[in-house]
């Protein structure tokens, strides 16, 4: 391995470590903030899901590592740069405690750094067709998805004894909140390993893009580790700030986004997990009482995210610009 090699795939786990600051710990906010499990539990809950749902397919990873910008005319400062800027947008929103989107952070910059590397030819329009479709997934799908899943728990358990029945949900957000981890892994967890497997291929110069076990074992253990050093902020703002969340709500919430993660994840289809839960939640909250979402934190939210890829882009633009005159 060349020297810049390295200094580069430690770029790609310092930017999935800010991913486990930042991303992963939306797949546990809401079965924390229930208090039905403690934080430190619900966090290995989420590390050991999260490898698991890498390990179930890399049909995300390749469409980051092949289908968003051309491997064959990027360069390793092309990743570096990209990389700099998720780690530089996303430290600043956990300042903040406001949960941001690592997916299109990721997309966004992989295109300010490519257009600086190579015009406009570094762009793979296919492959942008596919995350186009996953912002229509994780905002209009998550937002109903958790509204449609509350309605149904809320007419099945109306007439039921209510104690029993917040018992009975807080059993079974365990089992949801681990699918929101599994589908966070199946999702988001691939995509900093399709930039490492894509930086791998690149040092070998064979054209041949694969996965290795020892990538996704890697990557995920470093998002694991981002998430228990500091991912307390972000399950504050999701879980507590944003809705007010009873068993009942948490578990809908993550039953409607796991389901939206897990069919993208199917047809490699890259997606923001923190669009897809925070809409979700919202979801699950203007079902219940429109009143029940802190719609000014919602706007926060909101606004983080529109900001996210312009920014990105240009940072991930300017930072290429640089490290291409060396």
């Amino acid at each position: 391995m060349s020297i810049m090699l390295i200094f580069v795939l430690l770029l790609v786990l310092a930017a999935e470590f800010v991913n486990g600051w930042t991303d992963a710990p939306n797949a546990i906010a809401t079965v924390v903030s229930t208090k039905v499990m403690k934080p430190r539990t619900a966090v290995m809950m989420a590390v050991v899901f999260n490898i698991l749902g890498a390990l179930s397919g890399t049909a995300v990873a390749i469409t980051i590592g092949k289908g968003i910008v051309d491997p064959a005319i990027i360069n390793y400062k092309t990743i570096a740069a990209s990389m700099i800027a998720i780690v530089s947008w996303s430290t600043i929103a956990y300042r903040w405690g406001i949960p941001t989107s690592e997916s299109h952070e990721l997309v966004a910059s992989l295109m300010g750094a490519g257009l600086a590397t190579a015009g406009p030819k570094a762009l793979l329009w296919s492959g942008w067709e596919k995350i186009f479709l996953g912002l229509f997934f994780a905002t209009v799908l998550g937002f109903f998805g958790g509204y449609l899943v509350s309605k149904i728990v809320y007419y099945t358990s109306r007439y039921r004894n209510v104690r029993k029945m917040r018992k009975l949900y807080g059993r079974l957000q365990i089992l949801s909140s681990g699918l929101m981890a599994f589908s966070h892994g199946s999702n988001d967890g691939q995509k900093f390993i399709g930039v490492f497997a894509l930086c791998l291929m690149m040092s070998t110069g064979s054209g041949v893009f694969s996965v290795p076990l020892w990538v996704i074992l890697l990557c995920a253990i470093v998002m694991g580790i981002g998430t228990m050093t500091g991912g307390w902020k972000i399950i504050r703002t999701m879980g507590m700030r944003l809705v007010q969340l009873k068993t009942h709500q948490g578990f809908s919430a993550e039953t409607g986004a796991s389901a939206v993660i897990l069919a993208a994840s199917y047809f490699g289809i890259p997606l923001s997990t923190t669009h897809a839960i925070n809409t979700s939640i919202m979801g699950v909250g203007a079902a219940d009482n429109k009143r029940a979402v802190d719609w000014r934190v919602a706007g926060e939210i909101a606004k983080v995210w529109i900001l996210t890829f312009p920014v990105c882009a240009i940072i991930g633009y300017c930072v290429a610009l640089f490290l291409n005159l060396f």
